[in-house]
């Protein structure tokens, strides 16, 4: 079959033109609504940040070294990406499949690795804004600084794609919005909360303490919390390699679903 006949990619080994176009899609369709998606979850931080602040901060001692404000703002802002890198992904491709405008991202000529790169990186940018927000309400207000900015930053961007590929599984086995309800409220919001965001684990019993190592979103938190105070519970390089080898496989499986269509096309 010659260069122009059908079946064949014209496009080179990559659709540099479709990977920026399904990428720009996901990013313009959370910029279209920013108080929804990049305002409410700065308020929602701004209001856990306060409570904890008033209910518990005047009378509790420092932990790592830091005021418990202090070490409770890094997990929060963690906690905040985590939710808003899923709730990206998850959303865009749930909707499309429950009003049947999914064929309209699966026509085109892209490829399986440029559908799981395209929707990723509308979780990580949106990840990335919402930290750089909570991050600025940090700086500003409580008077932190950013210990190890790198750190930091690798492990946003490590959170945002993680959750964000969470987002396409979870998108992809729901048929519903009850079904990703459910997987929100059962799976998602246990594994960002019972993960040291408001605690250290070294106050958990050993049963609970090796049960959250198991967890990498523990891993997450736990590192960007060393990047902004200097302190953690584990070694970032071991949080970095937990961490990266679980987005690998969980990019995995949603390129092997994309490639074979599973529960997205009829």
């Amino acid at each position: 079959m010659n260069a122009t006949g059908m079946g064949v990619r014209r496009f080179g080994q990559v659709n540099w033109l479709g990977l920026y176009t399904l990428s720009a899609r996901e990013i313009q369709r959370f910029l279209a609504v920013w108080t929804q998606t990049l305002a409410a979850p700065l308020a929602t931080a701004g209001l856990f940040l306060g409570v904890f602040s008033l209910a518990i901060g005047p009378s509790r001692g420092e932990v790592m070294g830091v005021p418990f404000v202090h070490f409770l703002a890094p997990g929060i802002l963690m906690m905040t990406v985590i939710q808003n890198a899923f709730a990206n992904t998850s959303s865009s491709i749930l909707i499309s499949k429950v009003q049947g405008n999914i064929v309209d991202t699966l026509m085109p000529p892209l490829s399986p690795t440029e559908l799981l790169l395209g929707y990723t990186a509308g979780g990580v940018a949106r990840g990335l804004l919402v930290a750089v927000a909570v991050g600025l309400l940090m700086l500003t207000v409580l008077g932190m600084g950013i210990a190890h900015p790198l750190w930091a930053l690798v492990f946003v961007l490590l959170g945002s794609a993680f959750l964000a590929a969470l987002g396409i599984m979870a998108a992809i086995l729901s048929n519903k919005f009850d079904q990703m309800a459910a997987i929100t409220n059962f799976i998602v919001t246990p594994l960002s909360f019972l993960s040291g965001t408001f605690y250290s684990i070294e106050r958990l019993p050993v049963a609970m303490q090796v049960a959250t190592h198991v967890n990498p979103v523990f891993y997450l938190i736990d590192g960007v919390r060393y990047g902004v105070i200097g302190q953690s519970d584990s070694s970032p390089w071991l949080g970095l390699g937990v961490c990266t080898l679980a987005t690998l496989l969980v990019m995995a499986l949603c390129w092997h679903w994309f490639r074979t269509g599973y529960r997205m096309k009829a």
